[in-house]
């Protein structure tokens, strides 16, 4: 059942369903806390439940045999954790670790790839999703190879402040270096960079965006991308 103290339709997918929709998947919602670090899932993982971010943001990690792994996309409100699903698997190559602490709710695996399967608005507004988190993966491949590690920075901290309700983020150095691919010891010299630029507040554990549109100059073009892409396929104006 629904805690009536959080919105659901704080979720963009989950806004976007029509009354009929919403009266059937909302018996079947239940919210979790998301703590920071937690993993919903790993690599080759059977998945229950498909996740719908709401004050939370999870970064999908692809990990390397030596245990080393970068990020290939993050999602927050606007989307949702577990795409193979619907595409036709019950498993995912990657790893969904719990970037910024915060809440989700989930719905059961099965009733998920039935609600795909029906067509209609379901399904387009997936497929749409997906589109724009494909976009999102390339646009951060491409990033990760050619641009600078603040250019980087910056990119990361725009995606999940558009993910975010505010400006703050609860975040560790290892997450962010594991997010980046980098070292704790370069991550962290990369955020207090952006902190002597007064763009952010850097402490332990916290980040807070003081200067957005200082971080949009400062980042490279990747974002506008991503963000453009999304802004696209996502109106939630979909007809059945």
């Amino acid at each position: 059942m629904i805690d009536a103290s959080r919105s659901p339709t704080q979720n963009g997918l989950l806004a976007a369903l029509p009354p009929e929709l919403w009266k059937r998947w909302r018996q079947q919602l239940e919210y979790v806390d998301m703590p920071l670090g937690d993993v919903l899932y790993e690599s080759g993982d059977t998945l229950t439940h498909a996740y719908f971010p709401t004050t939370t943001v999870v970064s999908l990690l692809y990990v390397m045999k030596n245990g080393e792994s970068a990020e290939i996309a993050i999602v927050g409100n606007e989307g949702v954790v577990g795409i193979s699903l619907f595409l036709g698997g019950w498993s995912t190559s990657s790893r969904a670790l719990i970037q910024s602490a915060g809440g989700a709710y989930r719905l059961p695996a099965e009733l998920m790839k039935q609600e795909f399967d029906r067509g209609g608005v379901v399904l387009h507004l997936l497929l749409r999703y997906t589109q724009a988190l494909m976009t999102q993966m390339v646009q951060t491949a491409a990033c990760n190879k050619h641009h600078s590690l603040d250019q980087q920075l910056c990119r990361w901290l725009l995606l999940s402040l558009d993910r975010l309700p505010g400006t703050e983020m609860r975040m560790t150095p290892k997450l962010i270096a594991h997010m980046l691919g980098v070292t704790v010891t370069t991550a962290t010299e990369g955020a207090l960079s952006l902190q002597a630029a007064g763009l952010i507040d850097y402490k332990a554990g916290c980040i807070d965006v003081l200067d957005r549109k200082g971080l949009e100059k400062r980042s490279c073009e990747c974002y506008a991308v991503v963000k453009q892409e999304y802004d696209r396929l996502l109106t939630y104006q979909l007809a059945a």
